[in-house]
């Protein structure tokens, strides 16, 4: 028989004993006393009984049942331990969680916020680039103006000279004449075609000149914008050159990089020093580059 069981059958009998001699009782003052009287004096003379026995006769039983409880109890305590360790690992884990979500969100800004940077500079270099063209533009113009005057005022403020009138210097000049020879060798042409080619290349400054289109293949342009390094007014400027394409810039040697490096106005070594040959060939092969991915998704113009 077990602990419980041993409790629960002392426990019974103490409490049948009480309300037998409650009972007792109830009888044999009842008639002194009156029913209702007896009744009382029986019940409470019972449950004192039972509470007195069940406690001196019951204690064994009792502490086994304490023990019990205390082991269960411990057990209890186990159970709301490990509850307490999984709650912790997972709010660590949470918090690490989070700790790299805000992280990698801090990173992101940081490098849009480069982007846009980037593309404020470039931006400014091109508005800069515009505004020192049409600073030397007027200053060309007013250099023009101020050269251009009237010829029949400047005859009208020349000195005059009376006809016949012997020149200082005019004399010696006539003995010295025909004595003079150039002694440049075979090459007495040679700053006339200088010139000559110069004008031919329209003032190129080093390289090739790349093939150009007149215009885009079927009217539509590629989004040249999508290279890193050319802004709105430097795409317009590779339009007028007649670089329209990808495939275009992808195909430029060294010479041509050079050529159009040393053309761009405002804009010179721009070519080389971003890699737009090597973009070029990406997204001419239909590929993104981390940097017109930004474009396409509106994140620097």
């Amino acid at each position: 028989m077990s602990n419980s069981e041993s409790f629960d059958t002392c426990r019974l009998i103490c409490w049948a004993l009480a309300a037998i001699i409650g009972l007792v009782v109830l009888v044999s003052v009842a008639s002194a006393t009156g029913f209702l009287v007896a009744l009382l004096i029986g019940v409470a003379l019972a449950a004192l009984l039972g509470l007195a026995t069940t406690r001196i006769f019951c204690t064994g039983g009792r502490i086994l049942s304490s023990d019990d409880a205390a082991a269960s109890a411990a057990s209890a305590a186990g159970s709301v331990r490990d509850r307490a360790a999984g709650a912790a690992e997972a709010a660590k884990n949470k918090a690490a969680e989070a700790a790299k979500a805000t992280e990698e969100k801090a990173a992101k800004t940081a490098k849009a916020a480069e982007e846009k940077a980037e593309s404020a500079a470039r931006a400014a270099e091109e508005k800069a680039s515009e505004t020192v063209e049409t600073v030397r533009g007027k200053a060309q113009d007013a250099v023009g103006a101020t050269g251009s005057g009237d010829p029949e005022d400047k005859d009208e403020e020349a000195p005059k000279v009376a006809s016949g009138t012997v020149l200082d210097g005019e004399e010696e000049l006539a003995q010295r004449k025909g004595e003079w020879r150039y002694e440049g060798g075979d090459g007495s042409g040679s700053g006339a075609s200088a010139a000559d080619g110069d004008d031919a290349r329209g003032g190129d400054s080093e390289g090739r000149r790349p093939a150009a289109l007149e215009a885009a293949r079927g009217g539509r342009p590629d989004d040249l914008k999508q290279i890193k390094g050319v802004g709105p007014k430097l795409e317009q400027m590779l339009n007028g050159m007649g670089f329209y394409h990808f495939d275009q810039i992808a195909a430029w040697d060294d010479e041509e990089v050079a050529w159009v490096d040393g053309n761009i106005k405002g804009f010179k070594g721009r070519v080389s020093r971003d890699g737009w040959v090597e973009q070029a060939k990406v997204l001419a092969a239909g590929g993104e580059t981390e940097f017109s991915k930004r474009v396409g998704d509106g994140d620097v113009y």
